[in-house]
């Protein structure tokens, strides 16, 4: 990388789980202006606004967008910070609002030379080689559009040759044939030319099958951006390992039982219903002390009122933790199925909104949380927890992060929370994870 300051790295990130491979970073949970200065002015080279767009339908996706970037137009005003780099960052199995949240950003905070789809997660086995993506399972790489991802109710897609899904995204408003196509074999040799030519926000995606080839892509971008060029990047998580450059974390995940608060049992919540996360449920339910309690969604689509069922659930945990048992709340495997897309949106909210009213009941006394889920993730900390911002400490097993609340928490100081996808991993990861932050769980 050329000499002088790097740019400040901007990750709008539409939910809570793109900071996975960085650490010591800010977490914003709002988007105000001034909690924006925040994230500008934090030391760390990168920090990441936690939208959670994900969850949402289009429109609210777009408006909240638009407004993360009027709003850091005014706080990169204020702050004198006009070195910035823009991601969109979103999912590595490609579910998500693409182009929309793209196109909103270009049209708030462009004009960009090109935009790059990076969709590449290395440490969750989501690679990308001749532009196409796929997504690595039980030792074999398997075609992204012939997964359960490719099935998603609100982001369902049929290629996973990425100029055959960005027009297919698109519309056809960018042709495939128009994508610009960064192999491995042209990130390694060097890039830096190609770069140069790119103008008028051209669309080109962007391979990665080892972090070597993000990392060379990275040199060059940074290359090409001290020359002036203004790129706008929608990425999964490993790019940010590029971009950031960040030293080791300072608490080694095999030692963050030193977080847990007084060596006291902790709670497990599980939303994401995918079936990976159904394996890793089974599996960590095995667990010797761990006792799990299901909330049945069809309980909650007949009720008019949701608190009997809450009443309930709180009760079981509160027995089961005072008894010093690890306790695992979740959600039916079997997601109801709406008509429409907004009927099923509407769910998933009365979901999270039962969720989140579950960890504002929990007893104070729990060790840690691990919440599990990309939307149960970002809801725990934004409104069931009520958090402006939180630094990230690091990952306690790949791709997981892990924060801990402030010591001025009304009722759960430092409080460690492991934010969980619920794509990531593999049968036995959420158990690991769960038997790191304790001293007493044995299979």
């Amino acid at each position: 990388m050329p000499p002088g300051p790097r740019p400040k790295i901007i990750v709008l990130d539409d939910d809570p789980t793109g900071s996975q491979t960085v650490h010591s970073c800010l977490l914003l949970l709002r988007w105000d202006v001034d909690t924006l200065r925040l994230g500008l002015r934090d030391n760390s080279p990168i920090f990441f606004v936690l939208t959670n767009t994900r969850s949402r339908p289009p429109s609210e996706a777009e408006a909240i967008t638009r407004e993360v970037c009027v709003n850091l137009q005014q706080a990169i005003a204020l702050e004198s910070a006009q070195d910035f780099l823009m991601v969109s960052r979103s999912d590595s199995t490609l579910r998500g609002h693409y182009p929309l949240e793209t196109d909103a950003i270009a049209q708030e905070l462009g004009p960009f030379d090109a935009h790059f789809l990076i969709p590449a997660f290395l440490e969750g086995g989501r690679i990308t080689c001749n532009s196409t993506h796929y997504v690595c399972t039980g030792g074999q790489n398997i075609p992204v559009h012939q997964t359960e991802f490719a099935r998603d109710p609100l982001f369902a897609f049929h290629h996973s040759y990425l100029p055959d899904y960005v027009e297919e995204k698109t519309g056809g408003k960018i042709l495939a044939s128009t994508v610009e196509r960064l192999q491995r074999e042209d990130l390694q040799t060097g890039c830096l030319d190609r770069l140069r030519q790119l103008q008028h926000n051209q669309c080109a995606v962007v391979d990665g099958k080892v972090q070597a080839d993000l990392d060379c892509f990275a040199a060059d971008i940074f290359r090409a951006v001290a020359e002036g060029k203004r790129f706008l990047f929608r990425s999964a998580a490993s790019l940010l390992t590029a971009l950031a450059q960040l030293p080791p974390q300072a608490i080694a995940p095999e030692a963050m039982a030193t977080l847990t608060r007084q060596g006291k049992p902790g709670v497990v919540l599980v939303g994401s219903y995918t079936e990976k996360t159904s394996r890793q449920l089974k599996y960590l339910l095995q667990i010797a002390n761990v006792r799990g309690i299901e909330v049945e969604i069809d309980q909650l689509v007949q009720a008019t009122d949701s608190a009997p069922l809450l009443a309930q659930v709180l009760t079981q945990i509160d027995i089961l933790h005072h008894r010093g048992q690890g306790v695992v709340v979740y959600t039916s495997r079997q997601p109801a199925i709406c008509e429409t897309p907004v009927q099923q949106i509407g769910l998933s909210q009365r979901i999270t909104t039962l969720l989140n009213d579950i960890v504002r009941g929990l007893p104070e006394t729990i060790g840690f949380l691990i919440s599990k889920g990309g939307n149960t993730a970002n809801t725990t900390l934004s409104h069931a927890l009520d958090l402006q911002a939180v630094r990230l400490l690091g990952q306690i097993v790949p791709g997981c992060c892990i924060v801990r609340t402030e010591a001025d928490h009304p009722r759960f100081p430092l409080l460690p929370v492991v934010m969980f996808p619920g794509n990531v991993g593999d049968e036995e990861t959420l158990a690991i994870a769960y038997q790191r932050l304790t001293q007493f769980a044995q299979l």
